[in-house]
């Protein structure tokens, strides 16, 4: 656990985030209105402890050259806790952020609502998340770093609701507070729940990190989240699909996407994104090992990333299976995507949906559905990558997009090869044979409407992974020029047509 009595100040925080010399406060000062007392003498206390007038500083600066809006809590000022004051002081900081078009980094460290202010000061976590909401629908990037302490309704309102989310090593964050469990129930907390590390294992926050690192995490994800399509981007001409007539046959294609040196998600970004930041499972606590999320710059241009992730598991014909957790990491990149207007990038590369009672229980198949919806009406621009496996549901579930590329020996199916020869003979025997009439190649799949173009990857794989990013990145930046409207009649019509006999109706 931190130790609070080495705790660094807000003040002390942003400075070090920020670029020498570029630090600006925006706060107004702020008076002593209370009759009480009592409080009055804490606030004079508290004042004279920290040398400020409130428990949140705001202001703005430069992170690594980038202009930003800052707002953070001074624990030392009555435990960092949010009244009256400190909740105007916030809002009007992140509405002046939202009018001047900023990122915004809020750094908490709070015990929640001033208890002496009562209910007035609980209400003010409403009027907070409703101007950080307007933030993030204005198209604008808001990240959390969570200090030891945070709880209460500061957790439960503005400081869980970043697009990244980071935390303090070994910080104390939960909603309830130990003291309060502790008078409300006679008994300790459960160690080491409410710690970040142990947030961090169960996907409830993106990363942990101590404060030294804040800026150069912050510079890397901003670099992606605001960037304006505008840098520069590999040009790759749009040439013919890619169907020829040696094309691989189907059990060709099958037994080299299983091949245990295939490379995967992991593998393309480090061969072709900058900027990379992975982010962990859903935010809501589930993370799921067979979903890999992420904020990178492909081929140049700017994106989200969700795909499967083959991870290093033993049977490459089985790979890490995708459960309702993993989709709903996926959804959570495709809200981001639209909320800030980025490309997503899916990656199917899977050997089918968890089966499990698990899986059931957890509602696969209404997530895969509610990706399925998702992404044909995001109205951010999508591109479908098919890298290696394409089994089942797993594989549907991220497909829908303004344009698909496929890797030359990716495949996609109804369910793994097997399991079609099982349905249809009874026997696995006949795998292959199943695949071939099923149109599971990519030659295929660009026949059929399904896949635009096909990467070549050739006898050696040392080039493959750059020139796929290069395409995939002229791609997204030529989707991003399009009429968002536009774009998504595009994508309807697009699957529309498939195995349609005529023009979609108009």
């Amino acid at each position: 656990m931190t130790d609070t009595g080495k705790r660094t100040s807000a003040l002390d925080l942003l400075l070090a985030v920020v670029d020498p010399g570029s630090w600006r406060c925006w706060d107004e000062p702020v008076a002593l209105t209370t009759d009480d007392p009592e409080y009055r003498a804490d606030l004079l206390a508290a004042r004279e402890l920290t040398g400020l007038d409130e428990s949140v500083i705001t202001g703005e600066g430069r992170v690594r050259g980038r202009r930003v809006a800052l707002v953070a809590c001074e624990f030392r000022f009555l435990a960092g806790s949010i009244g009256v004051d400190a909740g105007e002081r916030l809002v009007r900081a992140v509405e002046r952020a939202t009018a001047e078009r900023l990122p915004l980094l809020a750094a908490p460290a709070s015990g929640g609502t001033r208890m002496q202010e009562g209910t007035i000061a609980f209400l003010q976590m409403v009027k907070v998340t409703g101007a950080i909401t307007d933030h993030k629908a204005a198209g604008l990037p808001y990240l959390v770093y969570l200090r030891h302490p945070t709880t209460g309704g500061v957790l439960a309102s503005w400081g869980s609701l970043g697009h990244l989310t980071a935390a303090e090593p070994g910080a104390l964050i939960g909603f309830l507070g130990p003291r309060v469990h502790q008078a409300l129930y006679g008994e300790e907390f459960p160690p080491g729940v409410q710690v970040a590390e142990n947030l961090l294992a169960n996907g409830l926050v993106d990363a942990v990190l101590p404060a030294g690192r804040l800026a150069e995490v912050a510079a890397r994800a901003l670099s992606v989240l605001t960037a304006d399509g505008t840098g520069r981007v590999a040009s790759v001409p749009l040439d013919a699909p890619g169907a020829r007539p040696d094309a691989p046959s189907a059990e060709e294609s099958i037994r080299r996407s299983r091949r245990p040196d295939r490379p995967g998600v992991r593998e393309f970004l480090r061969a072709a994104a900058t900027h990379i930041t992975l982010l962990s499972g859903t935010g809501a606590g589930e993370r799921d090992p067979g979903l890999l999320l992420a904020l990178a710059r492909v081929g140049g241009t700017p994106c989200v990333v969700l795909g499967h992730d083959r991870g290093s598991h033993p049977d490459p014909a089985a790979g890490q299976a995708l459960g309702p957790a993993g989709l709903r990491a996926a959804r959570r990149g495709m809200r981001i995507a639209a909320e800030l207007g980025l490309p997503l990038l899916t990656v199917v590369d899977t050997a089918g949906a968890a089966l499990s009672r698990e899986a059931e229980e957890g509602g696969l198949a209404g997530e895969i559905a509610r990706c399925l919806a998702d992404l044909v009406n995001l109205p951010a621009p999508t591109l479908c990558l098919l890298l290696g496996q394409g089994a089942g549901g797993a594989a549907l579930a991220l497909l829908p997009a303004d344009r698909v590329v496929a890797a030359r020996h990716a495949w996609l199916s109804p369910l793994p090869p097997e399991g079609a020869s099982a349905i249809l003979h009874r026997t696995t025997d006949r795998a292959y044979e199943v695949a071939a009439r099923q149109g599971v190649r990519s030659a295929d799949l660009v026949a059929n409407g399904i896949v635009d173009r096909i990467v070549e990857e050739g006898d050696a794989q040392g080039d493959f992974l750059p020139t796929l990013g290069r395409v995939i990145g002229a791609d997204m930046a030529a989707l991003r020029t399009r009429d968002q409207n536009e774009r998504h009649a595009d994508r309807r019509a697009r699957y529309r047509r498939l195995g349609g006999t005529g023009d979609v109706p108009s």
